[in-house]
């Protein structure tokens, strides 16, 4: 396992958040370093992309000391998907292995809520999301019978972010706070 090839983004994500103080350059620089750490499969323990049957998982793999951004890992057997939700904070998504189905909904209003848009993530690239450029997304597992495993950059610890998800039932915003499926981040102070 190459844990350097981890350490390397982080010290990248590091200088990139330390200098770039607006959303469309550190999604840009932070897209770039995302895409060089997915087009290895060498660095993740098994254990960060364990799936489990009742729901997909979310595991902290780091969390800035100063909640500047977090990296996780979402784990999505076959079927598992998330609830319409938003992020708040801007967000790096790269599929490091099988694909994911994003489907992209307005900020909620009087309309119902609709998806506008969807499109397929392959292995090896990169969506973003923001409140600037779209925040509302569902996003499930598109590959039947496999595994897929995203590596998600966000800007602060978003495991405590406080957050909407769209309750269908209701037909209104419900307040939600995600956490994270690991009691503690796999890579710590450094």
């Amino acid at each position: 396992m190459n844990t350097k090839r981890f350490l390397n983004f982080l010290e990248t994500m590091d200088g990139i958040v330390e200098r770039s103080p607006h959303e469309t350059l550190v999604l840009d620089e932070g897209d770039s370093a995302l895409k060089s750490l997915i087009a290895h499969d060498d660095w993740l323990p098994p254990e960060y992309a364990k799936s489990v049957p009742e729901r997909y998982q979310s595991y902290a793999l780091y969390v800035d000391p100063e909640a500047r951004y977090s990296v996780i890992s979402f784990v999505w057997a076959p079927g598992q998907g998330t609830v319409v939700h938003n992020h708040t904070v801007w967000g790096l998504v790269g599929v490091l292995r099988g694909a994911e189905l994003c489907e992209e909904f307005p900020v909620p209003g009087m309309i119902l809520m609709r998806s506008t848009h969807q499109h397929k993530l392959e292995r090896g690239e990169i969506d973003r999301v923001s409140p600037t450029i779209g925040d509302w997304h569902k996003v499930s597992n598109a590959v039947a019978g496999e595994t897929t495993v995203s590596i998600h950059v966000y800007g602060a610890d978003i495991g405590r972010v406080h957050r909407q998800y769209w309750d269908a039932a209701k037909q209104m915003q419900q307040p939600m706070v995600s956490g994270y499926s690991n009691d503690t981040p796999w890579i710590g102070a450094r």
